[in-house]
């Protein structure tokens, strides 16, 4: 006996009523839906006519959905632009979309979070030698998706001000 679980077909009106219900509980890309429609094996033309339909009755905005997910992911996740912009790209969100909701962000709250963070991170960082602790610190911000030239300048605050 074959105990795989089969792939239940979905027709092009049950998936729209699906998509439409998950957009309605949580912001959505399009390129989410899409990944979405085509795990239910639905045409190409099909999945084009439902992410219109989405789009028309406003269900799907990739311009919405980035604004939230750029205040989401620097507030609650603490990221920076650099990792935002990749995720976001990765999603196929067009540039200029995401350059616009980056720049929405609060230049002193965006540095005031890098501040906590690396003032966090330096408290659980056992290394005497400045230079191998301003690299850690260094990678650190770069994990997170901080610009090189901001983490550097708190690094360096951050530093003169332990010794």
């Amino acid at each position: 006996m074959d105990y795989k679980r089969k792939k239940r077909e979905v027709s092009a009106e049950s998936a729209l009523s699906k998509v439409m219900f998950i957009c309605s509980r949580q912001e959505k890309c399009c390129f989410d839906i899409r990944k979405k429609l085509c795990e239910w094996e639905i045409s190409s033309a099909d999945q084009d006519q439902i992410i219109q339909t989405l789009i028309d009755e406003k269900f799907l905005n990739d311009e919405r959905y980035t604004n939230f997910y750029v205040r989401d992911k620097f507030r609650f996740n603490r990221w920076g632009r650099i990792k935002i912009a990749h995720h976001l790209k990765q999603k196929q969100i067009p540039e200029y979309i995401i350059s616009d909701a980056i720049d929405q962000l609060d230049e002193r709250e965006y540095t005031q979070n890098l501040q906590d963070i690396l003032s966090s991170k330096i408290k659980s960082i056992r290394e005497e030698d400045p230079y191998q602790l301003r690299a850690k610190l260094f990678r650190f911000a770069q994990g997170r998706g901080f610009e090189s030239q901001i983490s550097l300048q708190i690094i360096d605050k951050l530093i003169s001000k332990k010794d």
